[in-house]
């Protein structure tokens, strides 16, 4: 009976292998081409935004001058938003004034309203605007006032203004894989946004992990919905927040199945001030660098020089980064007695 009940425990256990297997092969079985992925560093908007602390504009231009000698091309250098409303970007008119001029580097901005692009494309240093809607109702209500479709009725002035103007569009959607008011969000609630955003013009859309909930799993259900109007995922990127430590796994799964843009924070600074304090941060940049180089992926940039500039600002702010590579270089400089 033993030698039975024994045998009948190994015949199971070798089916549920091989059916984990063989969901393994499936998930990781792909034919995209990883050989170069394009990073969108939002640590000067994206990653400061959130802090109360004010931080010195000469120390927003070193930052960003540092990341743009780190070898990134595409940086989101501030907002064009109400200082009432996000006191730390008052300064973006004399960001987007000093900002250096570099060959091949492209500076994005976020710009809600048509008063904010008007001031934004006025200092000519902005290459790419940004207008966010979200694929939550609730989100949208608690953070701008107004329903899904009230918010794609008013950003849908800015992309036609950015169009008209030769000005590429860029399309945030956030709460794509869950909500800090209303929990889960569906997958046609994204799609319909990214449809709406694609219609009016934007150029790129990406896909806001606002709350840093998402799992491989998820990301594969989103992004299977959307290769139904995108095929390629060639008009997409992610931004992930690492509240649950998935960041690096959600950023393989996407570029699994095709895309190969996304947005980091040095440091892994941010946290979206209205997302009821339910992200922890962004997917860091130095994280998402150090992945890239181990696969052998071309990304460019320069992962000390990345932790260097994130250093800096975390000293200034008090507060240790959330980069565990960042982490981790920076206790081997201190026993090497690097300054």
């Amino acid at each position: 009976m033993l030698k039975y009940t024994l045998n009948r425990i190994n015949k199971e256990s070798l089916r549920l292998v091989s059916r984990k297997s063989s969901a393994f092969r499936s998930f990781t079985s792909s034919s995209t081409n990883y050989s170069k992925v394009q990073i969108i560093e939002v640590g000067p908007r994206d990653g400061l935004q959130n802090e109360s602390l004010p931080i010195p504009t000469p120390l927003k231009l070193r930052l960003i001058s540092s990341l743009a000698s780190a070898g990134l091309t595409r940086i989101e250098a501030t907002a064009f938003v109400s200082p009432k409303w996000v006191p730390q970007m008052s300064d973006h008119l004399q960001i987007m004034k000093q900002v250096p001029k570099i060959q091949g580097l492209k500076y994005e901005v976020l710009t809600p309203n048509v008063k904010g692009y008007e001031s934004a494309v006025s200092t000519g240093s902005v290459s790419t605007v940004s207008v966010f809607g979200a694929a939550s109702e609730a989100f949208c209500k608690s953070n701008i006032n107004c329903t899904i479709d009230e918010s794609i009725t008013r950003f849908s002035a800015v992309v036609s203004r950015a169009l008209h103007d030769g000005v590429t569009a860029r399309g945030y959607i956030s709460c794509v894989a869950g909500c800090p008011f209303q929990g889960t969000v569906s997958v046609s609630d994204v799609v319909k946004v990214y449809e709406a955003m694609k219609e009016m013009g934007v150029s790129e859309v990406s896909l806001g992990d606002t709350i840093g909930v998402s799992t491989p799993g998820q990301v594969t259900s989103l992004l299977s919905a959307l290769k139904l109007s995108s095929p390629n995922l060639d008009d997409i990127a992610y931004h992930f927040h690492d509240t649950y430590g998935m960041g690096c796994a959600n950023v393989l799964r996407a570029m699994d199945m095709g895309v190969t843009k996304f947005d980091s924070s040095a440091a892994g600074l941010g946290g979206c001030p209205y997302a009821g304090g339910g992200a922890s941060g962004n997917l860091a940049t130095e994280d998402l660098v150090y992945l890239l180089d181990g696969m052998g992926v071309e990304t460019g940039v320069d992962l000390e020089r990345v932790v260097e500039a994130g250093r800096e600002v975390t000293e200034f702010l008090g507060v240790e980064s959330r980069s565990k590579v960042g982490l981790a270089i920076m206790r081997r400089w201190d026993k090497e007695g690097k300054v």
